[in-house]
């Protein structure tokens, strides 16, 4: 399999050629933003009648394993479009002789895609007023899609599920005390598949995978994760905190309200809709975006796909782990004073600035210079390294004192002392393995994850809803 990172416009061109039927030439062939391990380019097809094809390739340079391979994601596409889902129209597969990896072709919708941008630009006001409805009706055409028109995909019910992300947390060997929580409670709420049989669900249904114009929704995307099981599921995810991106007062993607959501699906066909059932998913969708933050920085730790995002999204993993104690074991009631940090300026032989003073020089040149002078993915990129650079900053103000805290901490609750790192996984081991969720192992695993945020991002913890 290739493993080309890049696309040259004279490779593309003879795929598209061959694709479209027509000689065609490239122009403004760029990368979008996101994607992390799976590329999205942008390009146009011109013709030589002077027709002009707006396109988009979806792609993998090389192996990918987990996801819905991008020829069942092309006759996905295609079901669900014939279904009524607005996606966008597909043209044609890559093959191997193109030698651009693996992936398809598909029309260009103009629009937005980034959340902050959807959820707080002037220009979307109205789309925000319409988006549950369109979200819910969207769902509804989903869910209703034929099976026999689908390719194949895995039925994943709640217990399939939860069987594949212990998995992979195992495969980590990085256990985290919170999902432990979540997992035990998961699997003794587990919901069964409707009377109605197992539907598609989309896997990914949720802000940042719209295309949204001032209008409202014009296409969802990215069906990667597609697969047969619970629907409901779908509307759990969209739920999850993480995809309100800071508008945390409305539960569906920062814009509108599960009632109102469950009432468009409902009214568009959907079967009725328990909330205790979209709240089983949401606590399931927190735990399953934390379980990819690790694999996406696993991904960047063993060098399979070295990324700044994929570093920062180890580091997210903690955000997850506090929304799931609210979900599961109930709100925060305030940081423990035992678990009070207080560090002192470290020494130093070494000249001003500080080590921290230099990461927050570098920091201010990326927000200050750097990201008002790119766009798109090198814009995205010098966002999401600013806010590393402002991770380091706080970590090194914080100092070694907050590790020794929990360890301290952790030592005393289970009554043997070890390096910090293990006593975390000892912690998560005694959840798993049947400990009662007491107060004392409940606090601990919270006041760990608030340390966590103190770094990674300390408003997460004061902000939720």
């Amino acid at each position: 399999m290739s493993r080309r990172r890049t696309i040259e416009a004279d490779a593309l061109a003879v795929a598209a050629t061959r694709g479209l039927g027509t000689p065609v030439t490239i122009e403004g062939l760029r990368r979008l933003s996101g994607g992390a391990s799976r590329e999205t380019w942008s390009f146009d097809a011109c013709a030589t009648d002077g027709s002009r094809h707006a396109l988009v390739l979806r792609r993998d340079p090389g192996a990918h394993i987990g996801q819905v391979g991008r020829e069942a994601e092309f006759d996905l596409l295609g079901a669900v479009g014939a279904a009524g889902v607005a996606v966008p129209t597909v043209r044609f597969l890559l093959e191997p002789t193109d030698d651009l990896g693996t992936g398809f072709v598909m029309d260009r919708i103009e629009g937005e895609t980034i959340a902050r941008r959807i959820l707080r630009d002037d220009e979307y006001a109205t789309a925000r007023g319409h988006l549950t409805a369109q979200c819910g009706e969207a769902l509804a055409r989903i869910h209703a899609t034929p099976l026999a028109t689908l390719p194949p995909l895995d039925l994943l019910d709640a217990p399939a599920q939860i069987a594949q992300y212990r998995a992979l947390i195992d495969g980590f060997g990085a256990p985290h005390p919170a999902f432990e929580l979540a997992l035990r409670w998961l699997t003794d709420h587990a919901p069964a598949l409707p009377a109605s049989g197992a539907r598609l669900v989309h896997g990914d249904f949720r802000n940042g995978n719209f295309i949204v114009g001032p209008e409202g929704l014009r296409a969802v995307l990215d069906w990667e994760l597609s697969h047969l099981g619970d629907p409901i599921e779908d509307l759990g995810w969209v739920c999850v905190r993480s995809w309100r991106f800071g508008v945390d007062d409305r539960r569906v993607g920062g814009f509108g309200d599960l009632d109102a959501l469950i009432e468009a699906y409902v009214a568009a066909g959907g079967d009725p809709v328990e909330p205790a059932h979209v709240r089983y998913w949401e606590v399931f969708g927190t735990l399953k975006w934390g379980v990819i933050c690790q694999m996406q920085c696993a991904a960047h730790e063993h060098g399979f796909v070295r990324s700044v995002e994929n570093a920062a999204l180890g580091r997210r993993v903690a955000e997850t782990e506090w929304d799931l104690l609210d979900l599961v074991v109930g709100p925060d009631p305030g940081p423990d004073p035992a678990w009070t940090v207080t560090a002192a300026p470290a020494e130093t032989a070494h000249d001003v600035p500080t080590a921290a003073g230099l990461v927050a020089a570098v920091r201010e040149y990326l927000e200050r210079d750097v990201m008002g002078a790119t766009d798109g993915r090198v814009a995205f990129h010098a966002r999401v390294a600013a806010n590393v650079l402002g991770m380091v900053e706080r970590e090194l103000a914080i100092g070694p004192d907050a590790s020794a805290v929990v360890r301290a901490r952790l030592a005393d609750l289970l009554g043997h002392d070890a390096p910090v790192a293990t006593l975390i996984d000892d912690l998560a081991t005694s959840i798993r393995e049947g400990a009662a969720s007491d107060g004392a192992t409940v606090t601990a695993v919270r006041e760990t994850v608030r340390i966590k945020l103190a770094a990674s991002n300390p408003d997460y913890a004061t902000a939720s809803d």
